[in-house]
């Protein structure tokens, strides 16, 4: 074997593995949206409500053309000094541009960076990223509505609202277990799980 071919070969063998290192498309079929939605991204949300805010989502269950595509989308409607309280998405990072008005937005860092606060006002045309799984939030900080879109890196990025998961859980979680973790008198966590 000349140096020529073994140089070939040993260029080859190098270069197939890199070649073929890449995750295979989670594409196994595709599914043509129809038109039976009964909400869409032209129509505002409801935001009469304790937080003043209104999230349509479009994600594999409400828009199946999406199956398989790795993706979904939401709508959120803020009410002046409205919000999207602190919540976190499991299995998305999430990139939001805000469409009409301003918002105040920042996640936490994990506990091992520190639980550092990252914040930003955003104004119309702007865009923020929650990185996966980090606890995040939205404030509209104005008398006027502001609308943001937001696109997910998930299908079905799933939500966990956090003071409705903590103080809300059925059946409850002791107040006693609560009461240490957020070192609060016992009787002020029992109102704040009347409230959830």
């Amino acid at each position: 074997m000349g140096i020529r071919s073994f140089f070939s070969l040993f260029l080859l063998s190098v270069t197939i593995p890199y070649a073929m290192a890449s995750d295979p498309s989670p594409l196994q079929d595709f599914c043509v949206a129809v038109n039976n939605l009964k909400s869409g991204f032209d129509k505002a949300g409801n935001t009469t409500n304790r937080i003043g805010s209104s999230v349509t989502a479009f994600n594999v269950d409400t828009l199946p053309g999406l199956n398989t595509l790795g993706i979904s989308l939401v709508r959120i409607d803020y009410a002046p000094f409205g919000q999207n309280p602190p919540h976190t998405h499991p299995r998305a990072t999430e990139v939001l541009v805000v469409q009409e008005g301003t918002l105040y937005v920042g996640f936490v860092s994990s506990n091992a960076d520190g639980n550092r606060l990252f914040t930003k006002t955003l104004n119309t045309g702007d865009v923020f990223v929650f990185p996966e799984g980090l606890i995040h939030f939205q404030f509209n900080p104005t008398r006027s509505k502001a609308v943001a879109f937001a696109a997910l890196s998930s299908q079905n990025p799933g939500v966990i609202t956090i003071a409705n998961s903590v103080f809300g859980s059925k059946p409850a979680i002791d107040p006693i277990v609560l009461s240490k973790a957020f070192q609060l008198d016992v009787n002020v966590v029992k109102n704040l799980q009347t409230k959830f």
